[in-house]
């Protein structure tokens, strides 16, 4: 038995596809969920003597579950860039694990497999707001300006799917999307005949017109933080919204607090782009945190911490004035 365990996300998504065109494994069963359902190692504790691939998920997240799942005789290959803590060291557990920020797992896939389907390594670059990475990348394809536009839409609508409190959220389960996809080699292949593009693109343009109208709750600051409400618009589009914030003022950091249905908060962070670190240990510091260095969020946080919050938020990402130093 085979089990293929992936992020809801562009990433994940991606990341499972390349290693699939490599070697195919249609009788695999798929284990996914909205992208900050990361604990998914927790749904496979009864399983022995088998074989998984766990793709873009936080290793330190799912510790305990994969230790079990090792103690079980499972043979385990995981691939990741999130924050991992001590890898353990066990001859069935074979991991590529790399947290720089300017890495997402696809590309970690793409160096293992010599840039065999490196097109769709570059979507999930581009889903995971690493867009420098992604054009680097790119050049080594000598693609277009219009082919990387219409690589960059794929993985932030993508990536725009992958976000919500629960499936219901989405507009499609993140495995059907998967399957969507596992018929194309060629990324524009899909785009050119894939109807599912469409309802994203659809639903994407709705819900960043809602967001957009939305204003920064602490003005005057070099960092930004936005409050949006309990709504399902909010909770998919939050990732991409911070995101493009975080493009649109590459020196600040930025946090997006989304209202969840039992008063907590879900809270998303960027680090500023000129200086992508310092995401991970600030949500890491709170329940339910955890994320990369470059972006991280927290799921569920208490609101009586959300003052807590904002000051550790402007405190990790405090930055001199010009001039300040007397310069």
């Amino acid at each position: 038995m085979h089990y293929d365990i992936f992020n809801g996300d562009a990433d994940g998504i991606c990341a499972l596809h390349q290693l699939r065109l490599d070697k195919p494994c249609p009788d695999a069963t798929l284990i996914t969920g909205p992208k900050r359902d990361i604990a998914l190692l927790s749904t496979l504790q009864g399983v022995g003597h088998s074989s998984l691939t766990v793709l873009d998920i936080s290793l330190e997240s799912n510790r305990p579950f994969l230790q079990t799942l090792l103690s079980n005789a499972n043979e385990i290959l995981y691939i990741d860039h999130h924050f991992a803590g001590v890898i353990p060291e066990n001859p069935a557990l074979t991991a590529h694990i790399d947290t720089s920020p300017d890495i997402c797992t696809s590309l970690i896939i793409d160096s293992l497999l010599h840039g065999r389907f490196r097109k769709w390594a570059i979507v999930a670059a581009f889903g995971d707001n690493l867009h420098d990475a992604a054009h680097k990348v790119g050049q080594t394809l000598s693609l277009s300006v219009q082919v990387m536009q219409q690589l960059q839409e794929l993985g932030e609508l993508l990536n725009y799917n992958g976000y919500g409190a629960e499936l219901a959220d989405l507009h499609f389960h993140p495995a059907d999307l998967y399957r969507a996809i596992a018929p194309y080699e060629e990324p524009l292949d899909f785009i050119a005949s894939s109807p599912a593009l469409a309802v994203l693109r659809h639903g994407f343009q709705q819900d960043m017109t809602l967001a957009l109208s939305q204003d920064v709750i602490n003005p005057g600051s070099r960092n930004r933080i936005f409050h949006f409400p309990d709504t399902p618009w909010a909770r998919r589009v939050s990732g991409v919204f911070a995101n493009l914030k975080a493009r649109e003022k590459k020196e600040a950091a930025h946090a997006l607090i989304v209202d969840n249905a039992d008063a907590t908060l879900r809270i998303s962070v960027r680090a500023p782009q000129t200086d992508r670190k310092g995401a991970d240990a600030l949500c890491r510091a709170f329940p339910t945190g955890g994320g990369r260095a470059a972006a991280a969020g927290i799921n569920s946080l208490p609101p009586e911490m959300l003052a807590e919050f904002i000051s550790a938020f402007q405190a990790s990402f405090a930055q001199v004035e010009p001039g300040a130093n007397g310069t």
